[in-house]
């Protein structure tokens, strides 16, 4: 069942900052607005879009860090940043028992405080023990030193036979090593990934390598990387480098850009205006060379190559590239910098250093390449990489040795000699410096004396004790429930009703038209408000209608305040969402949606080409004021992306301006629609999986369950209203400068049809 969480940032004093509300809610939820005297905590987690899925161990990162600072080792977390730590009152860590996401969008309207106060919100990956996963495991447990705990413990990390079948890496290329030949992309895939093709209409005026000899396994490869910057044009090229199979770098120049500069991208690219302005060199001159270095049957090799070839305005038709190598399941791709570290050891793209270094990354791409066709598919999914992504934590000092050693030689020692897993309890170093957590629940949460573990007959009683309790603890973890008669047996029912309710807000019905109307007219039309997921002619009316189905919310609602009363396909017409007892409350639940901190600052645009790339779009929003963030969304199952994207800005005011010049802009000859944003956060994410979920189940006694709910259901809101006010009331009588967090962990039961959720267990 899908596991959710919420991240408020630092509780802060209900007085401060009176005056505008919005830029209120952003300092209590941030932990700003104090005098930089104060040294206020302050949590950073950019959590947006597809970025808003993290790990058990994650989590336990920022609680350990939260609780504990820099002492017994601690690190700030790899996915966020505690600003002043040492400031930090107390950490609470409410937990709603066996409450998934899936309750709280049911009940979206209910958790009035939960959804306007917590700014931050995140996916939670599975975990077979969520206490334990939370704050390491107590010392009361069974120590974990002993040769049979170590092999159960570290084959969590090395895939059985079995799973290897499912891995993405085997499924595309086979248990067996290939020569280099059979990950050569094919004209089909370069055409998929937005590869320079020759003879393409878009691809006139590029220079062909003429690299036309056969390839064989013995082909010579080249690692090729280059790093841009934004000009008037778009981008171009400002540094390329070439590096043979031995890692030689056989061509590493600064490249002066046709027209005007506009961003240097110094951030990422590392060239600055003072490097450009010797250089004499021009984006010809290296095409040039490179076509007098590259042999006949030369195979170029880069992450994501399509992007440097295109910005070099070079056609090769021979190439390897490892962020599609290095396969991943729902179109997703890993970094070149996780990569380089998880496979060969390396660390690039270092903070330290100013920009990217594109010899070093081409190497890498390089090197990577090679591993895999020495090693074959089955050694690379031995690597689980997907497992390592998730719990991937900053090395403690003691291991930045064996860090440096590639990963593919660890692996054999691994199958020997697994390395042991378990995470430390950091309650026991709170014990130690005198600070008691206190744990309340009526589920038992911990069996050792490390706590002050009490148990509760109900969440009033709960919230009692947290009320005395809490404010005196530096670590709290608090446990609420609806009660096993509200989870149990209507869960099946609750999901078909939110699946249902989904896919009525994501419709909309449009007519009349004359008979014979053009129904391309109509979905060119209504797809400039979004991607469309379905598309009907409605003929049980007088004259025909059309019911459209969207896969984002913003679509829909796009559709119904912009084509209302217009004139489409020869008819004007009318727009409008289903008329259903479910849906009486649409339009509050669509006001709220908007107000919801987690979209404050955040509009939708729609009507892109699908042709347009990220960078397209960077470049094309770049003059917008304080754009911060960028979010296109893809297909999960083919990767391919939208035809809207989701724009976040760093102030309020600054996206309303913004959608103001937006409405109506033409770009690549299409004109843009934007509106406030509903849903640009990982409520996106979960919408398109319940969406793309099976459908009904169960005929009969799914239709008794719904009966069922419906019974209960005005009784499960009032209850849910007030586990809402309990939070409310507990978050008030927190100190000021408290972490707190809420989280949703899951229904930990098996459950017959799917939630819609990479969060899930069974």
């Amino acid at each position: 069942m899908a596991k959710a969480g919420c991240l408020n940032g630092c509780r802060r004093p209900a007085g401060e900052g009176a005056g505008e509300p919005a830029a209120r809610k952003r300092r209590k939820a941030d932990g700003g607005g104090r005098g930089p005297e104060e040294k206020s905590p302050r949590l950073s987690a950019a959590l947006f879009g597809e970025d808003c899925e993290i790990s058990h161990d994650q989590l336990y990162e920022l609680l350990k860090y939260a609780a504990l600072g820099k002492r017994h080792n601690a690190a700030q977390p790899s996915w966020c940043r505690i600003s002043h730590q040492s400031h930090l009152a107390g950490v609470v860590v409410i937990v709603l028992h066996e409450m998934s996401q899936l309750h709280f969008y049911k009940f979206y309207l209910q958790f009035k405080h939960l959804r306007r106060v917590f700014r931050h919100r995140f996916i939670l990956t599975p975990s077979t023990n969520f206490f334990t996963s939370l704050y390491g495991e107590g010392a009361n447990l069974k120590p974990q030193n002993t040769a049979q705990d170590l092999t159960s413990t570290g084959s969590e990390c090395i895939p059985k036979n079995s799973d290897l079948q499912c891995d993405p890496i085997i499924r595309k290329y086979g248990i067996k090593p290939q020569g280099l030949t059979s990950y050569i992309l094919t004209l089909e895939e370069q055409r998929k990934n937005d590869y320079p093709i020759k003879g393409s209409p878009g691809c006139k005026g590029y220079i062909y390598t003429e690299c036309d000899q056969q390839r064989t396994d013995s082909s010579p490869l080249f690692g090729l990387d280059c790093e841009m910057c934004l000009t008037a044009k778009g981008n171009e090229v400002t540094r390329v480098s070439l590096v043979d199979a031995q890692g030689q770098c056989l061509l590493d120049e600064l490249v002066k850009p046709e027209s005007r500069v506009m961003n240097y991208l110094t951030r990422f690219s590392g060239v600055t205006k003072k490097m450009l302005l010797p250089v004499k060199t021009r984006l010809s001159d290296i095409q040039t060379r490179l076509k007098e270095m590259l042999p006949h049957d030369a195979v170029l090799v880069g992450h994501s190559l399509n992007a440097d070839l295109q910005a070099l305005e070079m056609i090769h038709p021979s190439v390897i590239d490892t962020s599609l190598l290095f396969a991943r399941n729902e179109g997703r791709r890993f970094k070149l910098k996780f990569l380089a570290k998880a496979v060969l050891g390396k660390e690039i793209q270092c903070e330290q250093k100013l920009g990217h270094d594109p010899a070093e990354d081409a190497r890498a791409a390089l090197e990577l390449a090679q591993f895999f066709i020495e090693q074959g598919p089955a050694k690379v999914a031995e690597l689980n990489l997907e497992m390592l992504l998730t719990t991937e934590k900053p090395a403690e000092d003691s291991q930045n040795k064996a860090a440096l050693q590639p990963q593919g030689c660890r692996v054999q020692k691994q199958l020997n000699e697994p390395p042991h897993l378990s995470k430390p309890c950091f309650l026991d170093c709170l014990q130690v410096t005198g600070q008691k957590p206190v744990l309340l629940g009526r589920q038992g949460l911990d069996s050792s004396d490390l706590c002050q573990s009490n148990l509760s007959t109900s969440n009033k009683q709960i919230l009692q004790r947290a009320l005395e309790d809490v404010p005196l603890s530096t670590f709290s973890i608090i446990q609420f429930s609806l009660g096993p008669e509200y989870i149990a047996s209507h869960l099946l029912a609750l999901c078909e009703q939110v699946r249902s309710k989904l896919a009525d807000m994501l419709t909309v019905y449009a007519g009349p038209f004359e008979e014979g109307f053009c129904l391309h007219s109509v979905k060119k039309e209504f797809g400039r408000c979004g991607p469309i997921q379905s598309l009907a002619v409605v003929t049980e009316t007088y004259k025909p209608y059309v019911c459209i189905q969207y896969e984002v919310l913003e679509a829909a609602q796009l559709a119904v305040e912009s084509l209302n009363g217009a004139e489409v396909a020869g008819s004007c017409i009318k727009v409008q969402r289903p008329v259903t007892a479910a849906m009486l409350d649409c339009d509050d639940l669509i006001k709220e949606l908007e107000l919801d901190v987690e979209n404050e600052g955040v509009i939708y645009v729609a009507g892109l080409k699908k042709s347009l790339t990220e960078r397209d779009l960077q470049e094309e929003f770049s003059q917008l004021k304080d754009l911060e963030t960028l979010f296109l969304p893809k297909d999960l199952q083919s990767g391919k992306h939208r035809n809207c994207c989701f724009l976040k800005f760093q102030e309020s005011q600054s996206a309303a301006d913004a959608l103001e010049v937006i409405n109506g802009w033409t770009v690549k000859g299409r004109k843009l629609r934007s509106r406030n944003a509903l849903a640009s956060g990982h409520l996106w994410r979960w919408i398109w999986q319940m969406n793309h979920s099976n459908g009904k189940q169960g005929g009969h006694i799914l239709y008794e369950k719904m009966e069922q709910l419906s019974d209960s259901e005005q009784d499960l809101r009032k209850k849910v209203k007030k586990l809402d006010h309990h939070i409310k009331k507990l978050y008030r009588s927190l100190q000021n400068n408290t972490l707190c967090v809420v989280l949703f962990p899951g229904v930990n039961r098996t459950v017959s049809q799917r939630t819609g959720s990479p969060g899930e267990v069974s």
